[in-house]
């Protein structure tokens, strides 16, 4: 008989372990501190210049003269 109800309740079962984890954590853990005392001021932030991109081939590369010989 049990091996008939086992193998069905197997992730209900898993469902409730996880549920009752996430319970645990929110009542029972000790919440982190909103404002740690000693956290090192951040410098702001100062975004960096772009990259410059590569030159393009221009129009009239040699491959371009080839094809147009075609």
């Amino acid at each position: 008989m049990y091996a008939l109800i086992v193998p069905p309740s197997t992730p209900f079962v898993l469902l409730a372990a996880v549920m009752s984890l996430s319970w645990w954590e929110d009542r029972i853990l000790p919440a982190p501190p909103a404002d740690p005392v000693n956290a090192p001021a951040e410098a702001p932030f100062a975004p960096t210049a772009p990259a410059r991109l590569a030159e393009l081939p221009h129009v009239d590369s040699a491959l371009t003269r080839e094809v147009v010989r075609r």
